[in-house]
């Protein structure tokens, strides 16, 4: 006798599809759910850790000037505080755009910051468009670190003691003094052009590589008159070498308590400062940046931190990573027109 068999049981091919799907999506969703759950955590850990290796501070001028100076007192101070050696690179040339580019290829995780200025930040992007990079996508603000106010300075041998008499004396020789700046387009330069628009002066630049040997030949005599950081000029003004007639920030300068503003003295409303910030690759965490900031807060809120910088002629001043970043694109919007007014190039 034949004996019947009962076909075996089986899920079509669309049904384990659907099984399959369904099982993947629920896994995806799992997925999702515990990585939301775990960045909010890993950035803490991630920030909580850091820094646990050298960190490289690019200066991108030579040593010696403002932006060097404030970013050796900033390193120390941070070395102590993180436990971790924080080295000053420094890496000039193209004002400032080469050791810039340096960092905003390098990678976001913290240990590659860049001390910018005012040059690199926001005037740079308006003498270099075409730049190899942008300077709003390729950094993250972290803090300013200290205002820099500059020294309107002439050699001791110009007869005017104040503004207002070398106003005079510059519009009764139009085109025969001179100036010196450590570059075309830089602050000094901006600064002094913003005089003579405001003065309706003609004043001769000259520029120099660096702020050294331009001062060395407004020492000398062979120019007339500059726009220096009060860092910079400070011990040559003490040492009556040079003669600083004002200074360019709307309040007076401790380390050269009895030199008027412009603003107070002839120019109302006058004010024209550079500065130094630490900045970060794109796409450093947050939670990083953030501790970034908050150390170099409490490091320039030291006394002997403050008493330095101050000493030197600068102004300590720490902002928030979104306080920095709107300072830079006031300042780049600023300058842009006066080097669109002035007709400023590099050439």
């Amino acid at each position: 006798m034949r004996l019947a068999t009962r076909p075996a049981l089986a899920i079509s091919p669309p049904a384990s599809l659907a099984i399959c799907l369904r099982r993947a999506f629920a896994l995806a969703i799992a997925l999702a759910i515990v990585a939301a759950l775990a960045g909010p955590f890993a950035q803490a850990q991630t920030a909580d850790a850091f820094p646990s290796r050298l960190v490289t501070l690019v200066v991108p001028f030579p040593p010696g000037g403002g932006t060097d100076t404030g970013a050796r007192i900033v390193a120390q101070k941070l070395s102590q505080r993180w436990g971790q050696q924080v080295v000053v690179d420094n890496r000039g040339g193209a004002a400032g755009q080469i050791g810039a580019d340096a960092v905003a290829k390098a990678r976001p995780d913290g240990y590659t910051l860049l001390m910018g200025n005012i040059g690199t930040q926001a005037i740079n992007p308006s003498l270099y468009p075409k730049a190899a990079f942008d300077p709003d996508k390729a950094f993250v603000p972290i803090s300013l670190v200290a205002e820099l106010p500059l020294a309107m300075m002439v050699n001791p041998g110009v007869a005017a003691r104040s503004p207002a008499e070398f106003i005079a004396l510059a519009k009764a020789q139009p085109g025969r003094l001179s100036y010196s700046s450590a570059g075309a387009g830089g602050a000094p330069h901006l600064a002094a052009e913003m005089f003579k628009a405001a003065t309706g002066s003609f004043i001769v630049h000259v520029p120099y590589r660096g702020g050294g040997p331009a001062i060395s030949d407004l020492i000398a005599g062979h120019v007339q008159l500059s726009f220096m950081t009060v860092l910079e000029a400070s011990g040559h003004i003490k040492a009556g070498k040079l003669r600083a007639l004002a200074v360019t920030s709307s309040q007076r300068v401790p380390a050269l308590a009895d030199v008027p503003t412009l603003a107070e003295s002839v120019l109302p409303g006058f004010n024209s400062i550079s500065w130094i910030g630490v900045l970060a690759p794109a796409g450093t965490a947050d939670a990083i940046v953030q501790r970034i900031a908050a150390d170099l807060r409490e490091v320039l809120a030291a006394d002997d931190v403050r008493a330095r910088i101050i000493d030197l002629g600068g102004v300590p001043r720490a902002l928030s990573p979104a306080q920095f970043g709107e300072l830079i694109r006031a300042d780049r919007q600023r300058y842009a027109q006066i080097i669109r007014e002035r007709r400023i190039t590099t050439e």
